[in-house]
C-alpha cells in the first residue's frame, strides 16, 4: 500500500514517525489513512503479506501537470504566471521519484509484513522557496508569481522521519535535490508534446 505523509496531518514542528498518530485533514488524506488501516487489518486478521509506505512530495519526469512542479514549469514555458497559494510559506519535503521507487523496492523485497515505512527526500522547502528555484531554472523573474487564495484545508507543514527504513533496510535519499530538480525541468523543456495537451486540458 503506497500512502502519503498527509495522513499525519499538519505538523507545526518535528517530523512524524511511523508510530505518530494519524490526523488527516483533507478527504484525500482521510481516504489514504483509511486504506492504510484496511490493508494492515487484512494482515492482522488474515496474515496477508502487506507493507505500507508513506512518502513525501514526489517530483520527476512524466508527472502530470496538475502537480506543483510540472504545473509551474508548464506555466512558465507557456508564458503564464505561477499560482502560489496564500503566502507560499507552506513547507513540504521533496522526494525524487527515483528515490521513491528505490524505497518502495526495498520495502517490497526486504521489509517486514505488517510494517509501515516512511520514505522521505530530506529536502524541506517552503512553496515560495521552491517557486524561486523553478523561476531561476526556467529563466523567469519574480513578476511571474501570482499569489492566489489559499486552498481549503491546506496544511501548513508536512515532515516525515525516515529513520526506520534507513536503519532497517539501508535506504538513503540521493541527497542531490538541486541536480534532480534541474534534470526534471530539463525533461519538461524537452518534452512539451507530452505535457502540453495535459496542461491545456487541466
Amino acid at each position: 500500500q503506497v500512502s502519503t505523509d498527509e495522513v499525519y496531518g499538519d505538523l507545526p514542528a518535528g517530523a512524524a514517525t511511523e508510530d505518530s498518530p494519524l490526523s488527516p485533514n483533507s478527504p484525500y488524506a482521510a481516504s489514504k489513512a483509511a486504506a492504510d488501516h484496511v490493508a494492515l487489518a487484512h494482515h492482522r486478521t488474515h496474515g496477508l503479506d502487506v507493507r505500507v509506505t508513506r512518502c513525501s512530495n514526489n517530483f520527476g519526469a512524466y508527472q502530470h501537470p496538475e502537480k506543483l512542479i510540472p504545473r509551474f514549469v508548464a506555466a512558465l514555458f507557456s508564458g503564464g504566471k505561477v499560482p502560489v497559494y496564500g503566502d507560499g510559506l507552506q513547507v513540504r519535503d521533496w522526494l525524487s521519484v527515483d528515490d521513491h521507487v528505490r524505497g518502495i523496492e526495498l520495502v517490497r523485497t526486504a521489509g517486514r509484513a505488517g510494517r509501515v515505512y516512511n520514505i522521505g527526500g530530506g529536502t524541506s522547502l517552503t512553496n515560495l522557496d521552491l517557486t524561486h528555484r523553478l523561476l531561476e531554472l526556467c529563466g523567469a523573474g519574480p513578476d511571474r508569481i501570482e499569489h492566489v487564495e489559499d486552498r481549503k484545508g491546506h496544511d501548513r507543514r508536512y515532515a516525515v522521519d525516515h529513520t526506520r527504513i534507513t536503519q532497517e533496510l539501508g535506504y538513503r535519499p540521493s541527497g542531490d535535490f538541486e541536480r534532480a530538480l534541474t534534470r526534471t525541468v530539463a525533461w519538461y523543456r524537452e518534452h512539451p508534446h507530452w505535457w502540453r495537451p495535459l496542461y491545456e486540458a487541466a
